[in-house]
């Protein structure tokens, strides 16, 4: 009888434990179809996308970013309005002549600083000749009535001579004597000396806005040769809009910037009335004494309320560290890690200072230089 091969072959002993793995290997391939292979998550993406920016210290130096903490604004901006640059009513001074006289020398030119009592012009006024010529003449005649009216009076006591007399005496000296101090007082007026020369002084210190007159020209019937204005106080004459109307009141503080300069100053007066023209209020402000603004000059004037926000503090900081957006102002905020925007509610502007209404508190410190960078790095993220 033939012998048959077996249905299978058992496997060599160390052959069987290497298949049992492979097969193991392949079982648990197949468990796993169907699920996502486990990835690697940087904590860069897994950040916020707020636009935060994280950035070393030497990175923030070399992009040359300077900070600046913001500050509690003790007043916010009401608006912004225009003004023009005046004097106080007491500050402009026209010289004058009482007489009609001629021109005979000018001192000064326009525009010439001058102190109070010095001498601008000399005139020769006819004038002042008659003047001087009535005062010799009721001189020469006051002895003579007051003499007359004593030996009237003392008749008249005696009973020789009606009391009437007497009082007419007693007028003629009184008229004489008025006439003595109405000359005495034209010639003091102008300060004219007895042949007529007048020497026109400046009445206040300052500056000689006009002279109208030269050598030669009669003066005396027309306007004043010389003006001089007092420029140590400027007022700021003030169109208050419509809008503002009930907001604005006499005490608050103003600025003026201007090429440059920065002046604060405070609200004197708020009309009561709208021009049916402008639809605005008058309103006049002072200036301190050492601007450089001239007298007619247009300027723009922000004014501020007393007091911060109603709905709390407000801040200033500077205006270089706001930026625009489509969703509104914001500005970059320092933090541990670099910066973050913040969006902001800017009250208004005076000079190279912004005023924040909602947005930031006293001590946060923003980014001033850089904006344009941290803002495109931002938006990129």
């Amino acid at each position: 009888m033939k012998n048959h091969a077996p249905p299978f072959r058992l496997l060599h002993p160390v052959v069987l434990p290497l298949c049992l793995t492979v097969a193991g290997l392949s079982v648990a391939g197949l468990s796993g179809c169907g699920k996502p292979a486990p990835t690697d998550v940087t904590a860069e993406e897994a950040a916020p996308k707020d636009g935060s920016l994280t950035l070393s210290a030497a990175q923030i130096g070399k992009m040359g970013i300077r900070v600046a903490a913001a500050q509690a604004a003790a007043a916010m901006p009401v608006g912004t309005v225009p003004g023009v640059i005046s004097l106080p009513p007491d500050a402009r001074v026209a010289v004058t002549t009482p007489y009609a006289g001629t021109v005979v020398r000018i001192m000064v030119i326009q525009g010439q600083v001058v102190r109070q009592g010095e001498a601008l012009a000399v005139v020769r006024a006819a004038e002042a000749v008659q003047f001087g010529a009535a005062l010799a003449r009721s001189q020469a005649e006051l002895p003579v009535a007051a003499a007359n009216a004593a030996r009237l009076n003392q008749l008249a006591r005696e009973g020789i001579i009606a009391p009437a007399r007497a009082d007419e005496a007693r007028a003629a000296l009184q008229a004489t004597q008025a006439t003595v101090a109405e000359n005495r007082r034209l010639l003091a007026l102008g300060g004219a000396s007895r042949d007529g020369t007048i020497v026109l002084r400046a009445p206040i210190s300052g500056r000689v806005a006009a002279v109208s007159v030269d050598v030669g020209a009669a003066i005396g019937n027309g306007t004043a040769p010389f003006i001089v204005e007092n420029a140590a106080n400027l007022r700021v004459d003030l169109q208050v809009p419509e809008r503002l109307a009930g907001q604005v009141h006499p005490g608050m503080a103003v600025s003026v910037v201007q090429d440059g300069l920065s002046l604060t100053g405070r609200m004197l007066s708020v009309g009561q009335s709208i021009d049916p023209v402008t639809r605005a209020l008058p309103a006049k402000a002072s200036l301190p004494s050492d601007s450089r603004l001239i007298v007619g000059q247009g300027v723009m004037v922000a004014i501020a309320s007393q007091q911060g926000s109603s709905s709390g503090q407000g801040v200033t900081i500077p205006a270089a560290a706001i930026t625009h957006v489509d969703s509104g102002d914001q500005v970059f905020v320092r933090t541990t890690a670099g910066f973050r925007p913040a969006p902001v509610t800017v009250a208004g502007q005076i000079g190279e200072r912004a005023f924040i209404l909602a947005g930031l508190r006293p001590g946060d410190v923003v980014a001033t230089s850089g904006v344009a960078e941290l803002k495109t790095m931002s938006q990129e993220l």
